[in-house]
């Protein structure tokens, strides 16, 4: 039994990401994310405060993966792994890492997120927490070393696991996007993924998109719709706010730049900013507050939105609120519960998708539907995607050519749409394409 693959979380659904590898006699763990959507609901029902969350509840209502489908190994996990900083790939952590004596290897951005979380929230993690940077490598135990491969996506640092093994590579692909011209951070590198080839066991792939014919666009096409809103509609007399995904730091520089042509001040409102943000700017990755002031809610957050409030048309506000989140800034404004009115033909901008799950929709028409009554003019999905779709997924894997491939980061949908993608690339479902669900495990040799 040389490679055993458990699909523990993320399989069959959106959310809750989470992978045992086992290689003999040893275990490494990729990804330990929450189920957004059922961890929104759960903690907006059952508490005040995001804090102290007991983990069987939580695996309860599906908010974080169920790691008893690995009880028989976990003796064995040497390392937890996670690819990113997403919250449905690193959010599990604090509620389920504890239980496994094995440190967590992640990259500097990643680290530095969890750590924040770890410290906001007042959550105690026995784990050590190891940085690796990307495009390096690391021994975990005699027979097992991990290699970070930098990918493009939509926050820094995420990237590829590379789970070398005496039978080959096991390759945790999951998120990314094929971006040759992103707006911060390296482009994605093909010729990396070509080095690869021929010692690739397994890959378990992005399979969100596989559907969609198409290329994802990159990053830098979401800069431009940016820029054709924000710099050919007449914002002079009026407020003006955008609201996109807190991590997507490349995002957030493109906001901040097209602010600067409109000779506008930036300002960050709301936790969720503040702590992406100054992880990328511990890491030296983009320093927000060279450009943008960056403040957390309370007080101080009052008392700046007092001061916007009489220079309406000098400030540009960058808010959490994109899915429409009942405690976001935006929403905040929306109901009036913060010092600032929103006025006829202010603008909002929603730099980000609708995550297609019914709490979130229905979070964000209530949202839409207050604006809209307010007579402030909205702007939808300006945004390009973090997530492969089906022709990237074809010329990574055809790069790669690994001997299995496995699907995960989608619903019902995805999976057949990978299968399909797999089969025209000459693999069989059953034999080397595994569409497996959660609990489910797979050898491959």
């Amino acid at each position: 039994m040389p490679v055993e693959i458990c699909a523990v979380g993320g399989f069959g659904e959106i959310g809750k990401n989470m992978c045992a590898v086992r290689v003999d006699d040893e275990v490494v763990i990729f990804d330990m994310g929450l189920h957004m959507g059922n961890y929104v609901k759960f903690t907006e029902e059952e508490r005040e405060q995001v804090v102290k969350l007991d983990p069987k509840e939580l695996k309860k209502v599906h908010a974080i993966p169920n790691d008893n489908t690995i009880d028989d190994w976990r003796p064995l996990v040497k390392a937890i792994i996670p690819s990113h900083a997403h919250l449905d790939h690193v959010g599990a952590i604090p509620y389920l890492a504890s239980a496994f004596d094995a440190p967590i290897i992640c990259t500097p951005f990643t680290a530095n997120v969890l750590q924040s979380i770890i410290r906001d929230d007042k959550i105690k993690l026995t784990n050590a927490i190891n940085e690796l940077a990307p495009n390096s490598r690391m021994k975990l135990t005699d027979k097992l070393s991990v290699e970070f491969i930098h990918v493009t996506h939509s926050t820094p640092h995420t990237v590829f696991v590379a789970l070398h093994t005496p039978y080959g590579i096991v390759l945790y692909a999951t998120d990314f996007k094929v971006d040759i011209t992103p707006v911060l951070g390296k482009k994605f590198d093909m010729q990396l993924m070509e080095k690869l080839k021929g010692n690739v066991l397994v890959a378990i792939v992005d399979s969100l998109y596989s559907q969609d014919n198409k290329k994802t666009p990159s990053e830098s096409v979401a800069r431009e719709m940016l820029r054709d809103v924000l710099l050919s509609v007449d914002s002079k007399p009026h407020s003006v706010i955008v609201t996109t995904f807190s991590s997507h730091i490349a995002r957030i520089k493109s906001i901040i730049e097209c602010a600067h042509q409109l000779n506008r001040h930036v300002v960050l409102l709301g936790r969720s900013m503040a702590k992406y943000a100054f992880a990328a700017e511990d890491c030296d990755i983009y320093h927000t507050s060279k450009f943008a002031e960056i403040i957390k809610y309370g007080s101080k957050v009052r008392q700046k939105l007092k001061k916007i409030e009489s220079e309406r048309n000098k400030w540009l506000i960058i808010a959490t609120g994109h899915q429409g989140e009942p405690k976001s800034m935006l929403t905040r404004i929306a109901n009036r519960t913060v010092p600032f009115r929103l006025r006829k033909d202010d603008i909002v901008i929603f730099s980000c998708n609708i995550i297609p799950v019914p709490v979130n929709m229905e979070h964000r028409q209530k949202l839409e539907e207050q604006l809209t009554d307010m007579g402030v003019r909205i702007y939808k999905d300006i945004h390009v995607s973090g997530h492969a779709s089906r022709e990237d997924m074809r010329d990574v894997i055809r790069a790669i050519q690994p001997k299995h491939i496995i699907p995960v980061h989608s619903a019902k949908a995805g999976i057949r749409g990978f299968v399909d993608l797999g089969i025209e690339l000459g693999y069989r479902e059953g034999k080397n394409v595994h569409p497996l669900v959660n609990g489910q495990r797979v050898i491959v040799e």
